[in-house]
């Protein structure tokens, strides 16, 4: 008798029955990959502002006494961002525009600020992103 070569129908279910399993469980892993990978961009560019923020504040002194001229949203039509050194589209990229941006509780000392970025695109991640004045960064959903 000769042995037969191949697999059997069985074998070949649980097979695509593992497959389908595997698929299941990292669709969502990969989602999420996908917005972490979209915060990242805020993330950056939430670096920059507040860069430019301590920038501003070391510039004019702890004693200034208008630093809210420095607070607000960063759209282009602002002078929030033309104060830090702005362009009108120099914080725009594929998920976040510049107005997307807000600063707000500007200090002196130590130099820094918050920052808020809720993206208006489309296909942009949701939440809300939050730089805090020490540089830690939190996205609420």
């Amino acid at each position: 008798m000769q042995g037969r070569k191949g697999f059997t129908l069985v074998e070949l279910m649980v097979v695509i029955l593992i497959i389908g399993i595997l698929a299941a469980v990292s669709v969502p892993i990969m989602r999420g990959r996908i917005d972490s990978a979209k915060w990242s961009e805020a993330n950056n560019a939430c670096g920059t502002i507040r860069t430019s923020v301590r920038a501003y504040v070391s510039e004019k002194g702890p004693n200034y006494p208008n630093y809210s001229e420095i607070e607000g949203s960063l759209a282009a039509s602002g002078s929030v961002a033309s104060l830090l050194g702005f362009g009108d589209t120099d914080l725009d990229s594929t998920y976040f525009n510049q107005g997307d941006y807000v600063i707000s509780n500007v200090q002196a000392d130590p130099p820094g600020c918050v920052i808020t970025v809720t993206s208006s695109h489309a296909d942009g991640p949701t939440g809300t992103g939050t730089m805090a004045a020490n540089g830690s960064w939190t996205i609420g959903l």
